[in-house]
């Protein structure tokens, strides 16, 4: 992961005043976003690995975090971990997050029906975060938990959300993407863009087997009613019993059909 630039924090990089634009602002919340769903303590290294930024100015940004209650530091592991201003901030969203709270129900409703995991997410610089994941009792899927992360280009939420941005959006951040993708991001800008393509006939976004070997998925962004924002629905099941037919002809109808309950669908 580079260190964050203006471009991967606003649906159009157009609307970015570079003037006003915090720098240290946001390479402080590269310290907090490099915390991965399941880990509990960081060292400087892994900041220095995961942000891109120099070794001094993670020593400071850590340092700043946790005088402001956002980073607990460790003296015996010499490492930091989250602390409870995070969770404040979170809890904050969720509870002013209307949308999440109506789409509960249906969510629930739609994961029991087609034995599967049925999410809501949103972009966070060039990730999708998960806001919420609902299972049915027989889904066998790999789990995801809110706050879990996948890159743009592998989920079926990431072409998603790409595929209703605006070409020169798309454009930039397809660069950006490149770019933290290395080696593989030919192969992977290559799905991600035939899974956009279809997007104008399909109005939603599969991916089959390319987040994992045993996991099919299919998105379909709306926007939320409040604050216009880009949300996209997911479903996700196991490759070994929920085919491609089954994503195309089943689950895909039921989950447009949601997001147009919920907002205002592509």
């Amino acid at each position: 992961m580079s260190a964050s630039t203006p471009s991967d924090f606003d649906d159009s990089a157009d609307s970015i005043d570079e003037r006003k634009f915090v720098v240290a602002l946001a390479r402080g919340l590269d310290l907090l976003r490099a915390f991965r769903p399941g880990e509990t303590m960081l060292g400087n290294r892994d900041f220095v690995a995961r942000t891109g930024l120099p070794k001094a100015t993670v020593n400071r940004l850590a340092y700043t975090l946790t005088v402001l209650g956002y980073l607990r530091f460790d003296e015996g592991l010499g490492k930091y971990a989250l602390d409870a201003g995070v969770l404040s901030l979170g809890y904050a969203l969720l509870a002013g997050a209307d949308t999440l709270e109506l789409a509960r129900p249906h969510m629930r409703a739609l994961a029991l029906e087609v034995g599967a995991a049925v999410s809501l997410g949103c972009r966070d610089g060039l990730d999708m975060i998960y806001l919420e994941t609902i299972r049915s009792e027989t889904a066998l899927t790999l789990g995801l938990a809110s706050g879990s992360r996948l890159s743009m280009l592998t989920s079926s939420m990431g072409r998603a959300y790409l595929a209703v941005q605006t070409v020169e959006v798309r454009a930039a951040l397809f660069a950006d993407l490149k770019r933290a993708a290395g080696d593989a991001a030919a192969a992977l800008a290559s799905a991600a863009e035939r899974a956009i393509e279809a997007f104008g006939e399909e109005r939603c976004c599969y991916s089959f087997r390319d987040w994992h070997e045993d996991v099919n998925a299919v998105a379909v962004p709306f926007r939320e009613p409040r604050d216009g924002r880009w949300l996209v629905l997911s479903c996700s099941g196991p490759a070994s019993s929920m085919g491609e037919d089954v994503f195309r002809e089943r689950v895909a109808p039921k989950l447009k059909a949601l997001a147009r309950r919920l907002g205002q669908a592509e």
